[in-house]
């Protein structure tokens, strides 16, 4: 868990009246189409501010749904994809013990200080590989951030373990030593 969040989940109970654990169980029997809603609903209903709201949504789901469950959702009826992702994974936990690899419904991100790698199952024969790289020039290949919007610099789209050659491991590399 990155510093900056240890320390918002720290003060919650200060800044907001009630532990993230509070939180989760009043989020628990609540039904949101969207994220944005419960954001939302805590916001209104709570007068919780919105980058409280925003961290406790994305957390009580990570708490109802294990790494797992969630990463397996992902790559359902997409499963040719999964060794790609099972490759990614293996190359990034050898750049160092501080990276934290945090599934979410629809993406994996991959945090040293900060998410400096995004991994999305995009369609059913391609993952989006976000990644934060400031700076840095786009190629074919090295491509603007597309869907990502803000939250990477550039996006490669992996269809084969073969992608996952020296020059894109460079780039993730890179994106790790920028993200200290």
């Amino acid at each position: 868990m990155d510093k900056a969040l240890k320390t918002m989940i720290d003060n919650m109970p200060e800044k907001t009246g009630k532990s993230l654990e509070e939180w989760i169980e009043i989020l628990k029997d609540k039904t949101f189409s969207k994220h944005s809603d419960a954001v939302k609903y805590l916001k209104s209903e709570h007068k919780v501010t919105h980058g409280y709201a925003n961290t406790i949504v994305t957390l009580s789901k990570e708490k109802t749904s294990s790494e797992d469950e969630l990463v397996t959702a992902q790559y359902n009826g997409k499963e040719a994809l999964f060794p790609i992702y099972k490759e990614l994974i293996s190359y990034v936990k050898t750049l160092g013990k501080d990276v934290t690899i945090t599934p979410k419904k629809g993406s994996v991100s991959i945090i040293r200080k900060r998410q400096f790698v995004l991994i999305k199952p995009a369609t059913k024969t391609r993952i989006d590989l976000g990644l934060k790289l400031k700076n840095k020039p786009t190629t074919e290949r090295l491509g603007n951030s597309g869907p990502f919007g803000t939250m990477c610099t550039h996006r490669v789209q992996l269809s084969h373990v073969s992608d996952i050659d020296p020059e894109l491991k460079d780039w993730i590399k890179e994106a790790y030593d920028k993200s200290e």
